[in-house]
C-alpha cells in the first residue's frame, strides 16, 4: 500500500507484496519473500527501485506533484538449484544499480547470489495495426485471402511499461555476490563475492576478468573476506573494496591487471587495551560509499560510520557513533546473530549529511558541518493522520524524558539495513522489513527547500485524508 502526504512534508508508505497490498492496510505476519533487500535511486532521482527476498523488483516514479507512485513491477530472479554442489540458490535481490540514462529507456542491473541480469524498462503508448500476413490478434492469415498490400499504421494505446531482460551474466562466481558497481566509463561494471572481484563489459556475457583474488592456496589460511566493492564516481581506473578485518583498500587498475596489491590501505589502529572477543567482528565493514565529489570515502561498521580522506590513510577524518550504547550488549547480540547484520550508509547530494540505519526501526543522520545528529523512527505510527515524527533518544541509565527509550527495550528484530538518498534533493528512502518509507524535506512558503542542516525542532509529517491505494 502506498500512502501519500502532499503537505509541506511528504511521507510515502508502500506495503510490499503483490498478493496483499490491494486489500489490507496492515499485515501482522510478514511473508519473508516480501522483505525489502535493497533500495536505489537512479542518477536523476526520478525513479526509485527496490528489490526483495522474493526476487521481485518494484520501480517507483516521481510525479510532477512530488509523489512517488508505482511505475513497474517485475520478477527479476527465480529460485535455482546447483546440482553439482547440491546448493539452493535463493531468488533474493542483493543489489540494484541503475545505468546512466542515454535514451528514453531505463536500464538497471539486478543480482542475486550467483546471477546478474541487465533489465530494460521502457514505455509503449502506440501499437501497430494493419499487418498484411497477420490479423489483429496476431494469428497468421490464409495467404490465399491476401489480395492487396497495406501499410501498417501506429495507433495510440494505453501506456504500457515493459521490463525485459537484455543480458544475463552468470557462472563467474563461486561464492555469493555481495555487491555490484557500474563504472564511470559506462561500459564496464564490477561484481564482488567473498574472495574475488570480477570486471565485466556490459556487452559481453560469456566472460569476465578477475581483478582481485584473495583466495589462498590453502583455505585454512583464509584470514579475511571481501564485504563490499565500489567504483570511484569519476575516475574509471579507481575502485575501493572493504574486508571483514575492518580495512578498506583503494586499487588502481592502471598499475596492473590484477589489483591484489592495493594503492592505498585505509585502516584505523585499535587500542590494545580496548580489544575484546568482539573487536574483529564489529570492525567488519558492511558498506562503502564514495562521496559525490570523489574526495572522501564513507564506511560503515557495526557501531560507527567513518569518513576517510583519500589523501590520508592512517585514520578517518570523522567518526560518528551510531549506537555506542550496544557495547554492553555485544554478547547477547552475538548469540542472536544480530552482530552480523550489515547496515548500509548514504551521503546526501552535497556530501554534507550522512545517514545510516540502526535497530528499533531507527535511522541516524549526522551533519558534518555542525556536528549535530538526530535519531528518527520509521514506523507505521507516522502514517497516521497529522502524526508528528519526533526525534528519538536511547538512554542507557534513567530516563530523562518520557519519550526516551531504554536500551533494554529496543526491538532488535526491527532494523533499518537499507537506505538511499536522492542524488539532488533532500529525499530519503528507508526500508524497514517489508515496508518502504520515503521522506521529503520541508518546503518554505516561497517554494524553496530548507537548508540540508539537521533541524533542532522536530519536523511534522501529516497524512492525506484519503490516500490512494495500489
Amino acid at each position: 500500500m502506498l500512502q501519500n502526504i502532499p503537505n509541506q512534508h511528504m511521507l510515502f508508505f508502500f506495503q510490499q507484496g503483490t498478493k496483499r497490498h490491494f486489500f489490507f492496510f496492515f499485515i501482522l505476519v510478514c511473508d519473508p519473500a516480501d522483505v525489502i533487500s535493497t533500495v536505489e535511486f537512479n542518477q536523476t532521482g526520478e525513479f526509485l527501485a527496490t528489490g526483495d527476498k522474493g526476487g521481485r523488483v518494484v520501480i517507483f516514479q516521481r510525479e510532477p506533484q512530488g509523489e512517488y507512485n508505482v511505475y513497474s513491477t517485475f520478477q527479476s530472479h527465480e529460485p535455482e538449484f546447483d546440482y553439482l554442489k547440491s546448493l539452493e540458490i535463493e531468488e533474493r535481490i542483493n543489489k540494484i544499480r541503475w545505468l546512466p540514462l542515454h535514451n528514453p529507456a531505463h536500464f538497471l542491473l539486478a543480482t542475486n547470489d550467483k546471477t546478474i541480469k541487465l533489465w530494460k524498462v521502457s514505455e509503449r503508448d502506440k501499437r501497430a495495426e494493419g499487418y498484411n500476413l497477420r490479423d489483429e490478434e496476431g494469428r497468421l492469415k490464409d495467404l490465399s485471402t491476401v489480395t492487396t498490400l497495406q501499410v501498417p499504421v501506429l495507433r495510440p494505446m494505453d501506456l504500457l511499461v515493459e521490463a525485459s531482460p537484455r543480458r544475463v551474466f552468470a557462472n563467474a562466481h563461486a561464492y555469493h555476490i555481495n555487491s555490484i558497481s557500474v563504472n564511470s566509463d559506462c561500459e564496464t561494471y564490477l561484481s564482488a563475492d567473498d574472495l574475488r572481484i570480477n570486471l565485466w563489459n556490459l556487452n559481453i556475457t560469456d566472460r569476465s576478468f578477475n581483478i582481485v583474488d584473495l583466495k589462498p592456496e590453502n583455505m585454512e589460511d583464509l584470514s579475511e573476506v571481501i564485504t563490499v566493492a565500489e567504483f570511484h564516481p569519476h575516475h574509471c581506473h579507481l575502485l575501493a573494496f572493504s574486508s571483514s578485518t575492518g580495512t578498506t583498500r583503494l586499487c588502481d587498475m592502471r598499475a596492473s591487471a590484477l589489483c591484489d596489491q592495493h594503492a592505498k590501505l585505509f585502516e584505523e589502529a585499535v587500542d590494545p587495551s580496548h580489544r575484546s572477543f568482539f573487536s574483529e567482528i564489529v570492525s567488519s565493514v558492511s558498506d562503502v560509499k564514495f562521496s559525490h565529489s570523489g574526495r572522501y570515502l564513507l564506511t560503515r561498521d557495526y557501531l560507527a560510520v567513518k569518513v576517510w580522506d583519500l589523501n590520508m590513510e592512517n585514520k578517518p577524518v570523522e567518526t560518528y557513533q551510531v549506537h555506542d550504547y550496544l557495547r554492553t550488549k555485544l554478547c547477547s547480540l552475538y548469540e542472536s546473530d544480530c552482530i552480523f547484520d550489515k547496515f548500509e550508509c548514504a551521503w546526501n547530494g552535497t556530501d554534507s549529511v550522512i545517514m545510516t540505519g540502526a535497530y528499533n526501526n531507527y535511522f541516524r543522520m549526522f551533519d558534518r558541518a555542525s556536528l549535530r545528529d538526530v535519531t528518527l523512527e520509521a514506523s507505521r505510527e507516522v502514517c497516521k493522520r497529522r502524526a508528528v515524527l519526533q526525534p528519538r533518544r536511547v538512554c542507557v541509565g534513567k530516563k530523562q524524558k518520557e519519550t526516551d527509550v531504554s536500551v533494554d527495550s529496543l526491538d532488535f528484530r526491527k532494523k533499518i539495513l537499507h537506505t538511499a538518498w536522492h542524488p539532488k534533493e533532500n529525499i530519503i528512502a528507508i526500508a524497514a522489513s517489508n515496508n518502504l518509507y520515503i521522506f521529503q524535506d520541508r518546503l518554505t512558503p516561497n517554494g524553496h527547500h530548507n537548508t540540508p542542516e539537521i533541524q533542532s525542532a522536530p519536523p511534522k509529517w501529516q497524512t492525506q485524508p484519503n490516500p490512494p491505494t495500489y
